[in-house]
């Protein structure tokens, strides 16, 4: 894949900036504020995905810096907006992502917002096949992405976890600024189950995911309609099969206008949500049960990681 005619007129997201991230005089005016050189955040494997992502060994994720959709309330808050991360060329990444597969016996190479820097992805996944890796590839995802974008992902992609984050127009206009988000992700999903069906692990058996989709919402503070919709809008779209991740470690990242984000979701909100996935009939869920009160002066969630570290996520 010639990489550079994506960058030239940018419309790997659904924004459609159409900027040339290859020119230096334009480079970074786009939304997600990044040029056509990979920047990646953090690389190593990762213990806080679902079980059958996760596994024994760790998901060999790597966090690419900027977002095409910078929710204010980003969990990744430091590599989404504020920019932390450094430039990588492919063969350092694939050097990288080796080293991972040999020495760390990681179960998958999962990449985390990957959609801005697809061109870039596309040919690291063809150099790791090349050299005889078939680990199955992740795409983890805000679920606002382009069709333009996913078919051709198909090719490069073997597991989707995308979320979905808003049944509600003006929560995603104001937290999201993409009013269309609902609409979007919906369609965006439907690609991708169409492309890899559901998570194959409630068929095979197996512990470990190789290839599917799992959908992951996380309910935010003060919006538990906004859940409950969300969820009735997946059972209905795609049935009690859906595999959904239901997840309650929201932590305010930073200061809010609207007081429900600069706290933790309350216990009774979580369980109004999950009664409600429960109600409906969902076969394959996985939750993320609050592990305790939340306290608005309690240190960060274990799941909140810190990019200035060598270790993020502790």
């Amino acid at each position: 894949m010639n990489r550079t005619p994506y960058y030239e007129n940018c419309r790997l997201c659904p924004r459609r900036c159409q900027i040339n991230r290859t020119d230096s005089s334009t480079a970074g005016t786009g939304f997600c504020r990044e040029s056509d050189q990979l920047r990646v955040g953090y690389i190593g494997p990762h213990f806080g995905e679902e079980p059958p992502i996760s596994g024994k060994n760790g998901s060999g994720t790597v966090f690419l810096s900027g977002c095409s959709l910078k929710c204010s309330f980003c969990q990744n808050y430091q590599i989404s907006h504020e920019g932390l991360g450094r430039h990588m060329r492919l063969e350092e990444l694939l050097s990288r992502l080796v080293n991972m597969i040999e020495l760390q016996h990681v179960h998958n190479i999962n990449f985390v917002t990957p959609d801005h820097f697809f061109p870039h992805i596309n040919h690291l996944v063809r150099m790791l096949r090349n050299k005889g890796h078939d680990l199955p590839v992740v795409f983890n995802t805000s679920g606002y992405q382009s069709l333009e974008m996913l078919r051709p992902a198909r090719d490069c992609t073997d597991i989707y976890l995308p979320d979905f984050k808003y049944s509600d127009l003006t929560l995603a206009a104001n937290l999201s600024k993409c009013r269309e988000y609902p609409n979007v992700a919906l369609d965006a999903i439907t690609e991708m189950v169409r492309q890899k069906g559901f998570l194959d692990v409630f068929q095979t058996h197996d512990k470990l995911a190789g290839k599917g989709v799992l959908v992951r919402h996380m309910i935010l503070p003060g919006y538990v309609e906004n859940s409950i919709n969300a969820l009735s809008s997946l059972f209905i779209e795609f049935g009690k099969g859906l595999p959904v991740s239901l997840m309650s470690q929201y932590h305010p990242v930073q200061k809010h206008d609207n007081e429900n984000l600069n706290r933790k979701i309350r216990k009774q909100e979580f369980y109004r949500v999950y009664t409600h996935a429960q109600e409906l009939g969902f076969d394959h869920l996985f939750v993320q049960f609050p592990e305790k009160e939340p306290d608005y002066r309690s240190q960060a969630s274990p799941y909140l990681p810190d990019f200035k570290q060598a270790e993020p996520f502790g």
